[in-house]
């Protein structure tokens, strides 16, 4: 007597999902020397919160300074440090104009008592930001450094000014989502 199975429905199609594969080292790699990520092991878990910590209180990135800017957000000031050229090339709308070289004598007049100040020079290669932050810092004020620059603002899309008026730039698709939607991280 033979069997016959019931006729199966057609099944879906599934959807494509990328799955990263996780290495599991067998118990002959575990006396191999470690990859280059773990040479230097990752810090503890305290030492890891007190850093990544830290590094916020120092840095913001061109998203938030943005959505601040957009809110208008009380008590944020934002600074260019760069060359006039640089700045009349262009720079962040509603942003003040100091050179670094001038910061000491005149940031106290250019910044309010009590306000936040966040620097910007160029771009991730210059450290022009870091050393206007420092200026800043030593005058009293609170400050942090715009990660990526006045480049990654105008990579991720900004709005830019020149003696032209304002512009806004196609979103570079390495720097962020090209739908003008923020990243959310």
């Amino acid at each position: 007597m033979s069997t016959t199975s019931p006729p199966s429905a057609p099944v879906a199609p599934l959807p494509s999902v990328v799955v990263p594969s996780i290495a599991v080292p067998s118990p002959a790699a575990a006396s191999a020397p470690s990859a280059a990520v773990t040479t230097v092991p990752a810090a503890g878990n305290a030492a890891a919160l007190a850093h990544f910590a830290a590094r916020l209180t120092f840095e913001t990135d061109a998203a938030d300074v943005a959505e601040d800017l957009a809110a208008g957000a009380p008590g944020l000031v934002v600074v260019d440090s760069r060359s006039p050229e640089s700045w009349e090339q262009g720079h962040i709308p509603g942003a003040v104009h100091l050179p670094t070289a001038l910061i000491a004598a005149h940031g106290d007049s250019v910044v309010p008592a009590g306000a936040t100040v966040v620097t910007y020079c160029w771009g991730p290669g210059c450290n022009g930001a870091t050393r206007a932050a420092l200026e800043f810092a030593r005058l009293g004020h609170p400050v942090k450094e715009m990660l990526g620059g006045f480049e990654y603002w105008a990579r991720e899309g900004y709005p830019v000014e020149t003696a032209r008026g304002v512009s806004r730039r196609p979103v570079d698709e390495l720097t962020a989502p090209v739908s003008g939607v923020s990243c959310a991280c």
